[in-house]
């Protein structure tokens, strides 16, 4: 299982450029990261957030937003951090090329599929998806 957080800001959606990392090297991807050991989902996104785009944000203040099956058996939980300390930087440069703002009505061509698809359900007010079946 997986997390992705999406940070929203005057209708713009921060996005980080993947580097280095095996899989979807050079496409856009929101920040995100799998489950570790006796970790909660909501634990494993507030880690996520502060590992990745270093900044602190409180369990209170994410909201769920939707949840996607991935064919063959991916499972990844959305959630939207409503407020969040810090200003969002590079906290992973070797991972990651770039972190940036983009209109949520206008998301990078270059971006990875599948959470493509759910930000635009999310959009959508969909709290359900499917990808790749």
């Amino acid at each position: 299982m997986d997390v992705h957080i999406l940070f929203v800001r005057d209708d713009h959606l921060l996005l980080g450029l993947r580097a280095n990392t095996g899989y979807a090297d050079g496409q856009w991807h929101l920040p995100s990261g799998h489950l570790e050991a006796g970790e909660s989902v909501v634990e494993a996104a507030v880690r996520e957030a502060r590992e990745e785009v270093g900044v602190d944000v409180d369990p209170a203040d994410l909201a769920f937003v939707h949840v996607m099956h991935r064919a063959p058996e991916r499972v990844g939980l959305f959630f939207r951090a409503g407020r969040w300390k810090g200003e969002p930087f590079n906290a992973e440069p070797d991972k990651c090329a770039a972190l940036e703002w983009h209109p949520l009505d206008r998301l990078p061509a270059d971006m990875v599929p599948y959470p493509a698809a759910a930000v635009h359900a999310i959009r959508r007010g969909e709290p359900f998806g499917t990808f790749g079946f």
